[in-house]
Order: structure tokens, then C-alpha cells, then sequence
């Protein structure tokens, strides 16, 4: 039996459909077994009363004979608990960190938020601790994901000429996401996924104490700065961004994805980072 042909053509639509889809990966590094996850996922079968002979008096028997052993319960994990209860912990674990290390390691351990279940790995950051201006993406994407690192695919190419345009490069900004691992398909992080994160983003702005912060889309500007403007009204605004006594000048401009989509807006970007190059320039030690 021969199978019928399908034109190239055809091919090539449907795997672009699939990386549309978020379908970029057609299998793992190692193989998973999913019938021994069910069997681990599965409860317990009930077993059966077993009749015996009757026992003797009880009179006679210790308490630790007629002691009937307790079933332990499983322990709780973070993703059990209740959303607010997970977004507490993480303020608290995010709070306790001093440096921006311990701040990575806290969010390789944490387990609040189910998208660290479905990324490769953690992307924390990228650029210099010591910065004067901070960039505050959305969330990673699949190139980030592979390579654990914010900002590597086509649209963190488009962002190394815009900091280039003004005299920057990675080695005098530091770039980051609210959100530091890669939500499924490259979908937008849920409402709690980006409240479950947010501490640790604040964490990690403190600890950096940039003197302009940038907030790359619309997304990133709300999570951060409070506002519900569409990013096209609120581009070019110079705001303060206050937390635990520390004012930031801040600034949203439009993420390079988006100027990737819409490339006759980077000069609506290119004014936004000359003006940030303005104020850094001004604020220069």
C-alpha cells in the first residue's frame, strides 16, 4: 500500500504552525516513562477486610499492642497551598535575600510557581550588577530558555543596537524579566504567575539600585510601576518607581518584539532611548 505524498510546501506550513504553537521541541534529552508517573500518581488501592479468629480479651493486652498505627500524610508543597499563601512565602524569601547570588539561589529552590515545572532552566539576568540603568522585560522566550539568559534571541539583538544606538552594551546595563522562566508556547504569564514573581523582580531592583529603570512593554510597566495605560500612551513618561525608600526614575518603552511586528515605531523607541541617555548623562558621576 502506498501512502499518498504531501507537497512540501505543506510540510513547511505545518511545522511553522507548530512553532507558532509553541511546539519547538519534538523531544527531550532523556526519555520519560509516563506509565510509571501514573502508577506513582495513582492512590493506593483500598485493600479488603481479611476475616481472622477472634482475639483474645483485651484485658490482658499493652496499649502499644492494641495501638493502631496512623497513616502520615503527605507534606504540603508550595503548589498546594493557596495563592496568597505562596505569594507571602515568596515576599518573605525574597526579602531575606542580601545579595543579588542569594536571590539566584533562592529562585533555583523555589517551587511556587508552576511554569519552573515546564522551562529548561532559570533565567535570571544578564549585564552588570553595578548598572546605572536596568531594562525589566516580561518574561523568557525559547532562545532564553535554551540559553538561560534574558534577551538572546532576535528581539535581544534588536535591544544590543538600541543600547549601541546610545553608547550601551550588556557590559553597562543589566536586563532581566518579571517573570524568570519560560511560561508554555511562549504565552503571556498568567495574572498569579506574574503576582507570585513580582517579589523577587523588586528583590532584584533593590539590590541593583539602578538610577533609571526601563521597562521594556505595556506588561512589564504594570507589573511594576501601577499603571493601566496601553504602552503606545505611556511610552516617553518619566515616572518614580518608590520601593522600601528607594525613588528610581523610570521610563516604559515598547519591547523589541513588538518593533519587530511593527518596525516603523522604533523611532517612537529611539526617542525613548535618547532620552534615557539624556538622563543618564545628566545624573553621570
Amino acid at each position: 500500500m502506498m501512502s499518498a505524498s504531501i507537497p512540501s510546501e505543506q510540510i513547511v506550513a505545518l511545522l511553522q504552525w507548530y512553532a507558532d504553537m509553541g511546539v519547538d521541541v519534538a523531544i527531550g534529552d532523556e526519555p520519560v516513562d509516563r506509565f510509571a508517573e501514573s502508577a506513582q500518581a495513582a492512590p493506593s488501592p483500598i485493600p479488603s477486610p481479611v476475616r481472622s479468629a477472634p482475639e483474645p480479651e483485651p484485658s490482658r493486652r499493652t496499649a502499644s499492642a492494641t495501638a493502631q498505627p496512623r497513616m502520615a500524610s503527605p507534606a504540603p508543597t508550595m503548589l498546594t497551598t493557596s495563592p496568597d499563601a505562596v505569594e507571602l512565602a515568596a515576599r518573605e524569601q525574597a526579602r531575606s535575600a542580601r545579595t543579588l547570588e542569594e536571590l539566584r539561589d533562592l529562585l533555583e529552590r523555589f517551587d511556587g510557581c508552576a511554569l519552573k515545572a515546564t522551562a529548561s532552566r532559570l533565567v535570571f539576568a544578564d549585564g552588570a550588577p553595578d548598572a546605572r540603568v536596568m531594562f525589566v522585560g516580561e518574561a523568557p522566550g525559547r532562545d532564553e530558555d535554551i540559553q538561560g539568559k534574558p534577551f538572546v534571541g532576535r528581539s535581544g539583538q534588536l535591544l544590543d543596537r538600541m543600547l549601541a544606538a546610545v553608547g550601551l552594551d550588556r557590559t553597562k546595563a543589566y536586563i532581566a524579566n518579571i517573570v524568570p522562566w519560560r511560561p508554555p508556547g511562549n504565552r503571556d504569564p498568567t495574572p498569579q504567575e506574574t503576582t507570585i514573581c513580582r517579589p523577587f523582580i523588586e528583590r532584584q531592583i533593590e539590590l541593583v539600585a539602578p538610577k533609571v529603570l526601563v521597562c521594556l512593554g505595556a506588561r512589564s510597566a504594570q507589573a511594576l510601576l501601577g499603571v493601566t495605560d496601553g504602552i503606545l500612551k505611556l511610552r516617553g513618561r518619566w515616572l518614580d518607581y518608590e520601593l522600601s525608600g528607594q525613588r528610581i526614575r523610570a521610563i516604559a518603552t515598547l519591547h523589541p518584539a513588538y518593533l519587530l511586528r511593527q518596525p516603523v515605531q522604533k523611532r517612537l523607541a529611539w526617542r525613548d532611548f535618547r532620552a534615557i541617555r539624556t538622563v543618564l548623562e545628566q545624573d553621570a558621576p
